[in-house]
């Protein structure tokens, strides 16, 4: 496939932080700009701590791209990695090495094993855990008043609901919490060091922490099981297949920080565009229940919490009328395959009556759909609900402080007032 050179779209850069600290307006312009091209653009790999090598990458910024390589994972790899452009030394597989990486057959063993520890006991019990969470934190933002919506409210939620899906005491809470923050911190210097010796250190002290912390339970659990996750896990055994002390701690540390941080930005924009957005805000009010999943959707679509995903070409291959070569990378950039104009009739706006609304939020159709995304749901419905319920005038107090980070559009402190 012949693809224009990054270079050659003006002021577009997707491998410099510079791009990913741009207002959101100016990001999807820039997007817009990569998908009227017609074709995959190629870019060149941002700095590379690790000095592995690499040829540069694909973006995929159309929705039938995306959509396009989610459903052929023979020829679009996760093995390879999925969560950085750059190929990760082995000893980040240890602790990062989750079934987010993975193809089938071993995504679809672990998938297997981690899907039965879900009953419908224990997705009872956290879908009560989470209105039970939602009903304290909003006591308790009543009783605080205007506050950071992020640390008050939105960060809270997705947290204590895993922790309490897996049985981790309120004693560990901090530590999961800034471990978390660090390895979704991105560039931003308010989480992880600049210095990129350093920040590997930190990367790598992070998931051995949360590892550690979740086999260390699992291992008392094995001894004295409990009514929760860890027990589930450490004793799942399908067709006398288990998971190792490895994958339960690589499974921990995939859901607390997708589980955490996803629900955690969706919380938080959801609150910032009810706030610019008021006639929706007064749309969903009107009627509650009828247009929270609708609203849920659409928050989903128009902030896309994960910003892409990699994918790597397993031979040479034709996908939509462009060719690939074995070991080309490829991102899929969902937060630009949701305004695609394509599919999306008027994109850029925030419309909690679309339908229908085919979003990539949780990824796209195929065996790498996010397994949490029924969770996350649930959480943001719930945080809605009781907001918009008992508080229906809480609004952004001012403009959101955004994290630097080409991966996760996040929001690291969001002012509010309860009007």
């Amino acid at each position: 496939m012949t693809s224009p050179a990054a270079s050659s779209i003006e002021g577009v850069d997707l491998s410099v932080n510079e791009f990913w600290a741009l207002p959101l307006a100016e990001r999807y312009d820039a997007f817009g700009r990569l998908q009227a091209v017609g074709r995959p653009v190629l870019f060149d790999e941002p700095e590379n701590p690790f000095n592995t090598p690499g040829t540069g990458y694909y973006a995929f910024v159309s929705h039938a791209d995306v959509s396009a390589a989610s459903r052929q994972p023979e020829l679009f790899s996760s093995a390879r990695g999925a969560t950085s452009v750059v190929d990760l030394p082995p000893e980040f597989n240890e602790y990062f090495g989750s079934m987010i990486n993975m193809d089938d057959p071993r995504h679809a063993r672990l998938r297997r094993i981690v899907s039965r520890a879900f009953t419908p006991k224990m997705i009872r019990k956290f879908e009560d855990d989470v209105q039970a969470t939602a009903v304290s934190i909003v006591d308790d933002l009543l009783e605080t008043g205007p506050c950071d919506f992020v640390q008050y409210v939105s960060a809270r939620l997705p947290l204590k609901i895993i922790c309490q899906m897996m049985g981790i005491g309120d004693e560990h809470y901090d530590m999961v919490l800034r471990n978390t923050n660090l390895i979704l911190s991105g560039a931003d210097p308010e989480f992880i060091s600049e210095d990129l010796n350093t920040a590997v250190t930190q990367l790598l002290t992070a998931g051995q922490d949360l590892s550690s912390l979740v086999t260390n339970l699992a291992a008392e659990r094995a001894e004295k099981p409990r009514d929760d996750l860890i027990s589930a896990l450490a004793t799942a055994n399908i067709d006398g297949e288990q998971l190792t002390h490895a994958e339960l701690g690589s499974f921990f540390v995939l859901l607390v920080v997708a589980g955490n941080e996803t629900t955690r930005n969706a919380i938080s924009h959801a609150l910032n565009l009810l706030t610019v957005n008021p006639d929706q805000r007064a749309l969903l009010i009107a009627d509650l229940e009828e247009r929270l999943p609708g609203a849920v959707e659409e928050v989903v679509r128009y902030s896309s919490p994960v910003i892409w995903m990699r994918r790597s070409v397993t031979r040479d291959c034709t996908l939509n009328g462009n060719d690939y070569r074995e070991g080309d990378k490829v991102l899929l950039i969902y937060a630009a395959a949701n305004r695609d104009e394509t599919v999306f009739t008027d994109p850029a706006r925030f419309d909690i009556t679309r339908s229908p609304n085919p979003h990539v939020g949780f990824g796209a159709a195929g065996p790498h759909f996010c397994l949490g995304a029924h969770l996350a749901r649930r959480e943001i419905r719930v945080m809605l609900r009781e907001l918009m319920t008992r508080v229906p005038t809480i609004s952004a107090a001012g403009e959101p402080d955004r994290l630097l980070s080409s991966f996760i559009n996040g929001i690291k402190h969001l002012p509010c007032e309860l009007g």
